[in-house]
């Protein structure tokens, strides 16, 4: 008597990002916002496992709380599978095991590197063999963070985020994460930032339609020095997420006051970044944030997109 042969299992890693520079464009007639950003991939990974079935179904586990995601086809990482099917004229489906790490509505693209390590995941399960361009195809069309999780290392984004360009960026850089206890909405964000920007449109520059990201930037991550970084680290979305959630300034004077060169809410918040300067100044401001009750994890970047984790 023989056993069943286990069923095949593949394993995706992609990674969470940290916006270090995000400055965001006038409304638009279509209700959305061109941007231009340089975004940082860092080691705060999702998984991905993917196994053969029927249907198409998903199920978390990891180090945050899940409780709250969709497991219907308005999840983000059921969207890519079933998109990846439609493509490839695969008619059958996936079930996914996500291991989730990256903050929920944190800021740090965790659903769009659930989506990326998707369509790595069941383009090799299925044998579709669709080439790297085609796949990357896909992820634009499921969201604007999504290419980048799939390319990773330090880009520039531009339009709503998703035409990249890769950045030079020299060594690796030390940053400390505080991750808050809820989410927030990044479509809310931005309409905050709308009505900031009205409010106070006698003492602010009107926004262009196509900004950029300033050069000093690029030189910090070419030279590949944190000082430099920090002295140009920038979130157009940090005034309208301070102002819907006032105590998240505090937690950033707090680290500051405790060894980080800069503080930062990544993207739409409120996950919020601190660039230190090694991993010395890293474990310290750990224990500091960690001594005030902050949930706090330590990440280096750049890092590679999405990849095959071998078995």
């Amino acid at each position: 008597m023989t056993s069943a042969a286990a069923p095949k299992v593949v394993h995706a890693r992609a990674p969470g990002k940290i916006n270090v520079f995000l400055k965001v464009g006038a409304l638009l007639e279509d209700g959305f916002h061109d941007v231009a950003t340089a975004f940082q991939a860092v080691s705060l990974y999702e998984d991905i496992r993917a196994t053969a079935a029927d249907d198409f179904s998903v199920t978390f586990s990891g180090s945050i709380d899940t409780s709250s995601l969709a497991t219907d086809g308005s999840n983000l990482a059921i969207k890519a599978a079933t998109m990846l099917a439609h493509r490839a004229g695969y008619r059958k489906g996936v079930h996914l095991e996500i291991e989730k790490h990256v903050p929920i509505a944190g800021g740090m693209g965790g659903g769009s590197a659930d989506a990326a390590a998707t369509l790595l995941a069941c383009d090799s399960l299925w044998g579709t063999d669709l080439s790297r361009e085609d796949l990357l195809e896909l992820a634009t069309q499921l969201g604007s963070d999504v290419p980048f999780a799939f390319t990773g290392g330090t880009a520039i984004g531009t339009g709503r985020g998703d035409q990249l360009s890769p950045a030079l960026a020299k060594g690796s850089f030390q940053w400390v994460l505080a991750l808050a206890d809820f989410g927030m909405s990044t479509p809310l964000v931005y309409r905050e930032l709308d009505r900031h920007r009205d409010r106070h449109a006698q003492d602010i520059f009107p926004a262009t339609t196509q900004p950029q990201v300033d050069t000093n930037v690029l030189q910090a991550l070419r030279a590949g020095d944190p000082h430099m970084l920090a002295e140009v680290l920038h979130n157009d979305l940090q005034a309208p997420s301070l102002h819907l959630e006032p105590q998240l300034g505090a937690v950033i004077e707090l680290g500051e006051e405790n060894g980080a060169l800069a503080g930062m809410i990544s993207g739409s918040g409120p996950t919020i970044a601190f660039l230190v300067v090694d991993l010395d100044a890293a474990l310290e401001l750990e224990m500091a944030l960690s001594a005030a009750r902050l949930t706090v994890v330590r990440a280096t970047g750049p890092v590679h997109g999405a990849r095959l984790i071998g078995s």
